[in-house]
């Protein structure tokens, strides 16, 4: 017989029903500190009672328990997923535009144009803007700071992301008919697949703290960068753009490496399944989405504590 939790957990009954063992396989299955989960106990036996009056104390305790351990379930029972925001601008959101920060970030927004897998631009960008929130552009302005000091440099592909964009995506990942792109971005796979790790109906770009991004590396004067070879273009789906893929050349490797200890240094986790995927760890609000579209921002000194 199993126990299921307010949280989702399951747990086995190793003993029978109705002893202290199985009331606490039940309270631990919850997360319960060790602390709680001793102080309470089910009373199995009274000598100076008649059993009959033993077997309803016995069921009372146990339905006491039971309700106790579920009630210490909710308390740590898992948050609802994101919910959409209210807010109708940016500044609402809490976030900036990354060049009122770093002014001369080098920005390539794929998704504005039509150089990317969708083969169009997407719905909600009306602008090549990258879109943070604070902490996140904040931290990437020190990623950015970090790497001139060895004469390379970021190239952001994406950051903010609307909801109304990964609709677009979903449409698109459910059109059979639209294989434009196949050749390019996702030949070892069928659409389908796409939707197994790649595209889903909830981005985590929605929430204003992921950035898609590369690497460059500039000449001694900074006068002239160039994208260094990671291996796959950004938005590739397949194997070869895992961080860690095995079928990458030694400098590839490397290359992604050093982009991933760039920004794990300031905060940011990579996705693995894509190497150009990062997310700040320490997310200011994850649990909303936003659905505002990504715009110019308006005319702005950059931020001279956070500029490179």
């Amino acid at each position: 017989m199993g126990a299921t939790c307010f949280a989702g957990t399951t747990s086995r009954w190793t003993s029978t029903p109705g002893s202290t063992s199985a009331a606490a396989a039940t309270r631990a299955s919850c997360g319960w500190p060790s602390s709680t989960r001793t102080a309470i106990s089910v009373r199995t036996t009274n000598t100076s009672r008649s059993p009959g009056s033993v077997a309803v104390t016995r069921r009372l305790a146990l339905a006491a328990t039971l309700l106790l351990a579920a009630i210490g379930c909710a308390s740590v029972a898992r948050p609802a997923g994101p919910v959409l925001s209210p807010a109708a601008t940016m500044r609402e959101a809490g976030m900036v535009a990354i060049r009122t920060v770093v002014p001369d970030i080098d920005q390539d927004i794929r998704y504005f144009g039509s150089d990317n897998f969708v083969g169009t631009r997407v719905d909600g960008y009306l602008a090549p803007h990258c879109w943070l929130k604070r902490e996140a552009a904040e931290a990437l302005a020190r990623v950015e700071r970090r790497l001139r000091e060895s004469h390379q440099r970021l190239r952001i592909f994406d950051c903010y992301r609307p909801t109304r964009a990964v609709a677009h995506f979903m449409r698109w990942a459910n059109d059979p008919a639209d294989l434009a792109t196949k050749a390019r971005h996702y030949p070892d796979f069928d659409k389908p697949q796409l939707l197994d790790g790649y595209i889903a109906p909830v981005s985590g770009h929605s929430r204003g703290a992921t950035v898609d991004l590369t690497l460059l590396q500039c000449d001694a004067d900074d006068a002239a960068c160039r994208a260094v070879d990671m291996g796959t273009d950004f938005d590739f789906f397949g194997t070869r753009a895992n961080t860690d893929s095995a079928e990458v050349t030694a400098l590839q490797r490397r290359n992604r490496d050093r982009l991933r200890a760039a920004m794990a240094a300031e905060g940011f986790r990579n996705y693995p399944m894509e190497w150009w995927h990062f997310t700040l760890q320490l997310e200011p609000t994850p649990g909303l989405l936003y659905d505002i579209p990504v715009d110019a921002p308006e005319p702005t000194k950059p931020d001279a504590a956070t500029g490179p």
